[in-house]
């Protein structure tokens, strides 16, 4: 079992940048694919980055492509998202989620794939 915390989000103005962090907990991620997503209030839940175990492939949705980043540190268990140039349309709830994989270069775009999620935290982008 992994727990999945996220932290970092936040209100920032359209332009500015947020740096979001999941921390897991139970069991070590250095063997899960992980992703994040986003939900906006009556949208489904959209895919936005996602990052193989190893950490040297990783897809970002073409929404973001070019302002944000997908990292992970697996000695600290940990897994991050750089936002920059941050819109309107990307306020959310953005949370992170672990897959199990086979191979260290699998990854997910889909949320089917993930088994494990986290809360979520709430980014707002004000103008």
């Amino acid at each position: 079992q992994v727990q999945l915390v996220e932290s970092g989000g936040g209100l920032v103005q359209a332009g500015g940048s947020l740096r979001l962090s999941c921390v897991a907990s139970g069991r070590t991620l250095s063997t899960y694919a992980m992703g994040w997503f986003r939900q906006a209030p009556g949208k489904e839940r959209e895919f936005v980055a996602a990052i193989s175990v190893s950490g040297d492939i990783t897809q970002l949705a073409d929404s973001v492509k070019g302002r944000f980043a997908i990292s992970r540190d697996n000695a600290k268990n940990t897994l991050a998202l750089q936002m920059d140039s941050l819109k309107l349309e990307d306020s959310a709830v953005y949370s992170c989620a672990a897959a199990v994989v086979i191979t260290t270069r699998t990854i997910y775009s889909g949320p089917e794939q993930y088994r494990y999620w986290g809360q979520g935290t709430q980014v707002t982008v004000s103008s």
